[in-house]
C-alpha cells in the first residue's frame, strides 16, 4: 500500500489555524503520511507538526465559501483548521480520517522515524528480566529464572524469561498454564525485603461449572507460604462476576483447595465502563457553561475519581497485607493483563522508594505493564472524542498514571520525577514517534521486530538534555512505605493534565519558576533554609 493512494489533496495554502493560548496564523498545510504540517508564510516557520495517528476525532462544518475542520486529538488538545474551498476542506478530512484509522502496525510513524541524535539499540535492553532475577537473588534463593516461554510456547502475552518459584519445574509450570487463562500462570511481581513476603500476578483458574482442579497450581501456590503463613488472593471482579465467569470456564480459587490463601474479592470497573467514565469526565472539562454547579455535578457523573479511589484503595490494601500483615499476595482478575496490573504497579509504588525515582519508575512499566503483557494498542486505539464505536479501547494505564500523580501531590518530595513526566507518558501510550508502546505483548512486538526497527522511548527521555525536564526539585529519597490518603478531600481533578488546554497554565509556570529559583539559591548555598524548604513544599502542594 502506498500512502499516498489515501491522500485526497496533499497542499492547501491560506489554511488558518487556531489553537489554545496562541494567535490564530495563516499557512500552508501540508498532509504528509503521519504528519499534518502547517508552515507560516512569515519565514516559513513550522507552526504545526501533528503526528496523525494523535487525532482521534474530525468533525467538518461550511463557514461561507470555506470549510472548518475540527480536530481532536487523543492528547485532549482540540484546534481547528480553516480551508478555503469546500471540496479542498472534504479532501483534507477525508485524507485524515483515512490515514488515521490505519491499523497496520508496521505502517505506523515508529518504523519511520530516525532521529539524528538516537539511535536504533539505545534504552531496549535497560530493564530486563534477567536484571530482575540479579537484584532478587541478592535477598532470596527461593526464586529461579525460568526460560520455559522461550519463543512465547507457553504463554503468548508473558515474555521469554519469567521468574518462578524454585520448586517448580518448567514440565509442571506448562501443567499451570494449562490450567490459567491465556496460559498466564503465577509468575513473580515484587519481593518486600521488610518482611520477606512477594506480589505474585496471574489470570483466572479455569475451574469450570464441574470444579476442576489442577494439582501442580494447587502445589505451586502452597510452595510460596510457608506452613505457618498466609496468602491472599486479591480477585478484581465482584464474587457475582467470578460466579459468572465459572459459567464460560473461568473461575476461582476454592478454600478447599487452596490451603492458608483467602481470597478477597475487590471488583475495579474495567473496559467500557471505564472508557465512557473518561469520555464523560473530558466533556465536564471542556463545559464552557460556567456554571460551578453544572459542572461538579458533570464531573461526579463521570465517577473518574471513584475509579481512583478504588484502585488505590484496592492497592494499599495488597502493600498492606505484604508489608504489615507479613503475607504473600496473588492479584488476578479474568485476563490479568488490565485492573492485574494496576494493583501490583501502585502497591510496589506504595512499598518500594526505588520506583519513585525516574529510573525505577520506567523499570517498572517496562516489567509490570509491557512485559506483562498489557495490550497498549488495543486500550489506547482511541481517547476521550473518537466516533467509532468502542471496540476493546480503555483508559487502564492513564488511570494508574493519575494515580501516580494523586500519590505525588500527597508527598510532593518522595518521587524524583515530576508531573510533566507522567504527561508525557500518557502522550506517547497513545500516539507516539517511538516503538515503546507498540503493540499488546512482547510476542507482537518481537514478530514485528519493534526492538530492532523502531527507537524506545526511554533512549530520548534518559538523554540529559530531555532528562532535566522530568526532575522534581524537590525530591528526597523517602525510604519508607508511603499510604496515601482515599478520603474525597484528598483525592483531586489532575488539572495539568485534563484542564492543560482549557486553563492557562501560567501561574502554574510562576510557582514552579520561582520554587527553581529557591532550589539554585539553596544549592549555591550548600543547603537551604528549614524556612525556605517548607515554602517549597507548600508551593509544590499548592500548585
Amino acid at each position: 500500500m502506498e500512502f499516498s493512494e489515501l491522500i485526497e489533496t496533499s497542499k492547501v495554502d491560506h489554511v488558518l489555524l487556531s489553537r489554545p493560548f496562541l494567535q490564530p496564523v495563516k499557512g500552508t498545510l501540508c498532509v504528509t503520511s503521519h504528519h499534518l504540517l502547517l508552515s507560516s508564510r512569515a519565514g516559513d516557520k513550522e507552526e504545526l507538526w501533528l503526528l496523525i495517528r494523535n487525532i482521534d476525532g474530525i468533525e467538518k462544518r461550511s463557514a461561507g465559501s470555506s470549510g472548518i475542520i475540527t480536530i481532536k486529538c487523543k492528547d485532549l488538545c482540540v484546534m481547528s483548521l480553516e480551508i478555503p474551498g469546500m471540496e479542498e476542506c472534504l479532501n483534507i478530512a477525508k485524507s485524515i480520517e483515512a490515514l488515521s484509522s490505519l491499523e497496520s502496525t508496521s505502517h505506523m510513524y515508529p518504523f519511520f522515524y530516525r532521529p539524528k541524535q538516537l539511535n536504533l539499540l539505545e534504552g531496549w535492553d535497560l530493564f530486563t528480566p534477567e536484571e530482575q532475577f540479579t537484584k532478587l537473588s541478592v535477598h532470596t534463593d527461593n526464586w529461579r529464572l525460568s526460560y520455559v516461554n522461550k519463543e512465547f510456547a507457553v504463554c503468548t502475552t508473558y515474555p521469554d524469561a519469567v521468574i518462578v518459584h524454585k520448586c517448580i519445574d518448567d514440565a509442571a509450570i506448562k501443567m499451570v498454564a494449562g490450567f490459567r487463562q491465556g496460559g498466564r500462570f503465577p509468575v513473580f511481581s515484587y519481593y518486600h525485603k521488610k518482611t520477606k513476603m512477594i506480589i505474585m500476578r496471574s489470570s483466572q483458574p479455569l475451574t469450570g461449572a464441574n470444579g476442576k482442579r489442577c494439582k501442580e497450581d494447587e502445589h505451586f501456590l502452597a510452595a510460596v507460604i510457608q506452613p505457618d503463613k498466609k496468602g491472599y488472593i486479591i480477585d478484581t471482579r465482584s464474587i457475582q462476576a467470578a460466579h459468572q465467569a465459572k459459567v464460560k470456564g473461568g473461575g476461582f480459587e476454592s478454600k478447599t483447595n487452596y490451603h492458608n490463601w483467602k481470597r478477597l474479592h475487590r471488583p475495579i470497573a474495567r473496559g467500557r465502563v471505564l472508557q465512557e467514565s473518561l469520555i464523560k469526565l473530558v466533556d465536564a472539562c471542556n463545559d464552557q457553561s460556567n456554571s460551578i454547579d453544572r459542572w461538579l455535578s458533570k464531573l461526579e457523573t463521570s465517577k473518574w475519581l471513584t475509579h481512583l479511589k478504588t484502585v488505590l484503595t484496592t492497592a494499599c490494601m495488597a502493600a498492606q497485607c505484604v508489608d504489615r500483615e507479613g503475607a504473600s499476595v496473588l492479584i488476578h482478575g479474568s485476563e490479568g493483563r488490565d485492573t492485574t496490573l494496576q494493583l501490583t504497579s501502585l502497591a510496589q509504588i506504595i512499598l518500594d522508594p526505588d520506583c519513585r525515582t525516574i529510573s525505577g519508575f520506567q523499570a517498572l512499566i517496562e516489567r509490570e505493564w509491557l512485559q506483562a503483557g498489557h495490550p497498549f494498542q488495543l486500550r489506547c486505539a482511541s481517547s476521550a472524542y473518537s466516533h467509532a464505536k468502542l471496540k476493546q479501547e480503555a483508559p487502564v494505564f492513564l488511570i494508574f498514571l493519575d494515580c501516580c500523580w494523586q500519590m505525588s501531590c500527597q508527598f510532593p518530595c518522595s518521587f524524583q520525577f515530576n508531573e510533566q513526566f507522567l504527561i508525557t507518558l500518557f502522550e506517547h501510550a497513545y500516539a507516539s514517534c517511538f516503538g515503546t508502546f507498540l503493540c499488546n505483548n512482547e510476542k507482537e512486538r518481537f514478530t514485528l521486530n519493534v526492538k530492532e526497527q523502531t527507537i524506545s522511548i526511554w533512549a530520548r527521555m534518559n538523554s540529559p538534555s530531555e532528562r532535566k525536564h522530568y526532575v522534581n526539585p524537590l525530591y528526597e529519597r523517602n525510604n519508607f512505605t508511603i499510604w496515601p490518603s482515599v478520603a474525597p478531600q484528598s483525592l483531586q481533578l489532575w488539572q495539568g493534565l485534563f484542564l492543560r488546554w482549557i486553563r492557562t497554565p501560567e501561574h502554574q509556570n510562576e510557582a514552579w519558576e520561582q520554587i527553581k529559583h529557591i532550589v539554585e539559591l539553596g544549592s549555591r548555598k550548600a543547603n537551604p533554609s528549614s524556612t525556605e524548604l517548607s515554602v517549597l513544599k507548600e508551593d509544590y502542594a499548592a500548585n
